[in-house]
């Protein structure tokens, strides 16, 4: 267990962090989600839309630490080559 004031300040801090982070991987995820299934659905314009909703959100998933910007990149890379296949 944390002993000095210092650690427990840290502990209470993470766990906050953590929720914020877990709630804007989640959003990340639900704009994923939402290309894949107008993919899926074959319906190219409604792919294209919700994959520039998702840009932004990948991107802003890089700029708060959440995502690492190779892994964003990747994303948008794959997504974008499956849209653009349709």
């Amino acid at each position: 267990m944390a002993n000095t004031p210092q650690a427990r300040k840290r502990i209470r801090r993470n766990e906050r962090r953590a929720e914020i982070n877990i709630t804007r991987m989640s959003r990340i995820r639900t704009f994923v989600k939402k290309v894949e299934s107008a993919i899926a659905g074959g319906d190219k314009t409604a792919a294209a839309d919700a994959l520039k909703a998702a840009q932004p959100e990948l991107a802003r998933g890089v700029a708060r630490g959440v995502l690492h910007k190779n892994t964003a990149a990747r994303k948008m890379s794959r997504l974008s080559k499956r849209v653009a296949s349709l």
